[in-house]
C-alpha cells in the first residue's frame, strides 16, 4: 500500500507540474516582456487563449467581430494568445509585407502540429527552409512544363465542357460539387495522367474528399474522428500514387527509354533532388493546391457575378467577342487567355472581396523590431491579408465587389493584394488557377443564365466554405 501510496503522489505531482507548466507558458511572456514594446492586445483565457474567438465563423467579405474589436481597441498590430502560442497578428499592410519578405531571416512558416500530422513532413506546405527551396524549385519547373504541353489547355477546356454538358437537363445543382469535380479532374489529368472515369480517380477522389474534412476538423486521433480518417485517407492516396508511379516505371522499362512521355509525373520522376517519399508528398501537394483552392475561387467568382448584373453582363460581351472571331470548334489558346482582361479583374476582384486565404501561420526566430513594436522570438506571428484586402484606406468602397478598381494599374501592388501569399512562398500555381476559372466562365456564361439565394454567402470557419454549398437555379440561354 505504500508503494502505491508513492507512485500515486508521483502522478499527482506530475499532472500539477503539467498544469503548472502550461499556465507559466502562458503568463511569462507577460512577465518577461512587460517593459518591452510588445504590441498591445491581451491573452484572454488559460490555454485556450483567444483562440475561439478568432476562429469564430464570419462572412468572408468581412473582418469579423474579432479583428473588428481587437483593431479598434489596439490597433492594426496586436498581441493575442491564440493556437496555444502567444501570438502578434498583423492587419497591417506594412508589417505583412515585412513578414514575407523576410521568409527564412526573421520569420519562418509554422503551422500548428496536427496539421503536419495530415500534410505530412515531406509536404511543401510546412516544410521550412533549404527543404521548402528545393521543393519550390522543382514545382516552378514542373509548372513550367505542365504550361508548355500541346493540350494544356485543351484538356482544361474539355473538361469544363464536358462538365457544362452534364447539366443539360438539370435546372438546380450544388455548384462547390460541380467546381470541385471540374478542377479535380484537371489536376488529376495534368498530374497523374489520369481520366475523369478512371478507377484510380474516382478511389482518389474519394479519399481526398475524407483528407479535406480532416484538414479543417479537431485534431484528435482517435478512430472514427475526422482527423483520423484524414490521416487514414492520406496513407491511401499516398498509397494509389506510389501504384501509379511503380506503374509508369514499368511502362517505361518495357516501351523504352526513348518512348518516355514528356508531361508532369515522367519529368517528376526524374527529379534526383527529391525522395521517394518526397515525390509522393509532392504529388499530394498539388493535387491539395489545384483542387480546393481554385475550386473555391471559381465558386466565389459564380456566386458574386450572381449579385453584379452589370459586372456579368461586362464579362459576358467579353467572352463573346471571343468567339465571334473563332470556328464552333476552335479551342481557346493563349491568345485568347490573354484577351480576357475583364475576366481577370473580375477574378483578382474575387480574390480580394472573397479571402480564399484569410491568414497564414509564421513564427518569428529572433527578437524583431518593427517601427514602435517588438515582435519576441519564438512567438507566433499571424499576417492577416483579408483585413489588408477590406481596408477601406487602400481599396476605397472596399465591401463592394467592384472588379473595375482592377483597371487602374496601381491596385496591383504587391503590398496590398497577397490573394496568393508573397516572398518565397507565393504559390507557384497561381496562374493555373486563373487559366482554369476563366476557361470555365467562358463556356458558363455562354451556356446558362443562374442565380443563387441572397444568404448564400462565403463564409470564414477559417477556411471558407458555403454553408449550402452554392446552389444555382440554371436556365439554358436560347442558343443553346
Amino acid at each position: 500500500m505504500a508503494g502505491s501510496g508513492f507512485w500515486l503522489l508521483v502522478h499527482v505531482v506530475g499532472i500539477l507540474g503539467f498544469v503548472l507548466g502550461l499556465i507559466l507558458n502562458h503568463l511569462m511572456p507577460l512577465f518577461l516582456r512587460n517593459i518591452e514594446p510588445v504590441p498591445k492586445g491581451t491573452f484572454g483565457w488559460p490555454l485556450l487563449g483567444e483562440t475561439l474567438g478568432f476562429l469564430k465563423p464570419h462572412p468572408s467579405n468581412s473582418l469579423g467581430n474579432f479583428l473588428l474589436h481587437h483593431c479598434s481597441r489596439y490597433g492594426k498590430v496586436f498581441k493575442s494568445h491564440l493556437f496555444l502560442s502567444p501570438t502578434v497578428v498583423s492587419c497591417d499592410e506594412e508589417l505583412n509585407y515585412f513578414i514575407l519578405q523576410n521568409e527564412g531571416k526573421l520569420f519562418e512558416c509554422s503551422y500548428p502540429k496536427p496539421i503536419h500530422g495530415i500534410l505530412g513532413k515531406s509536404s511543401m506546405l510546412v516544410a521550412v527552409g533549404e527543404t521548402h527551396k528545393r521543393l519550390r524549385n522543382v514545382a516552378l519547373s514542373l509548372l513550367t512544363i505542365t504550361k508548355s504541353k500541346p493540350d494544356f489547355l485543351t484538356d482544361i477546356e474539355t473538361t469544363a465542357i464536358s462538365i457544362l454538358h452534364s447539366w443539360k437537363h438539370t435546372n438546380q445543382l450544388i455548384f462547390t460539387e460541380e467546381a470541385r469535380k471540374f478542377t479535380f479532374n484537371v489536376i488529376v489529368k495534368q498530374v497523374l495522367g489520369l481520366a475523369p472515369d478512371d478507377p484510380q480517380t474516382i478511389q482518389i477522389l474519394e479519399d481526398f474528399l475524407t483528407f479535406m474534412r480532416g484538414l479543417i476538423s479537431l485534431p484528435l486521433y482517435i478512430p472514427g474522428t475526422p482527423y483520423a480518417k484524414a490521416v487514414q485517407a492520406r496513407s491511401r492516396i499516398c498509397s494509389t500514387v506510389k501504384a501509379i508511379i511503380e506503374e509508369r516505371r514499368r511502362r517505361n522499362v518495357a516501351e523504352n527509354s526513348f518512348r518516355k512521355r514528356c508531361d508532369f509525373l515522367e519529368t517528376l520522376l526524374g527529379v534526383d533532388s527529391l525522395s521517394e517519399g518526397e515525390k509522393v508528398s509532392f504529388v499530394l501537394d498539388s493535387l491539395l493546391g489545384g483542387y480546393e483552392t481554385t475550386s473555391l475561387l471559381l465558386t466565389m467568382v459564380v456566386s458574386f457575378l450572381s449579385h453584379s448584373p452589370s459586372a456579368l453582363q461586362r464579362l459576358k460581351a467579353e467572352h463573346q467577342s471571343i468567339r465571334t472571331v473563332k470556328q464552333k470548334d476552335d479551342r481557346l489558346n493563349w491568345e485568347d487567355y490573354k484577351k480576357m482582361e475583364f475576366t481577370q479583374n473580375v477574378i483578382n476582384e474575387a480574390l480580394r472581396y472573397g479571402n480564399i486565404v484569410k491568414f497564414v501561420h509564421r513564427k518569428a526566430l529572433k527578437d524583431v523590431k518593427f517601427r514602435d513594436h517588438l515582435i519576441p522570438c519564438g512567438w507566433k506571428v499571424l499576417p492577416v491579408f483579408s483585413a489588408v484586402h477590406l481596408d477601406p484606406s487602400l481599396h476605397a468602397s472596399s465591401l463592394q465587389f467592384h472588379p473595375w478598381r482592377w483597371e487602374r494599374q496601381d491596385q496591383m501592388l504587391k503590398k496590398s493584394f497577397t490573394p496568393f501569399g508573397g516572398g518565397s512562398r507565393c504559390c507557384p500555381g497561381s496562374e493555373l488557377a486563373k487559366v482554369e476559372v476563366a476557361f470555365f466562365l467562358h463556356h458558363l456564361v455562354q451556356t446558362f443564365r443562374w442565380r443563387t439565394e441572397e444568404d448564400d454567402l462565403p463564409t470564414a470557419y477559417p477556411y471558407v466554405e458555403f454553408k449550402r454549398g452554392l446552389v444555382l437555379y440554371l436556365e439554358p440561354l436560347a442558343h443553346t
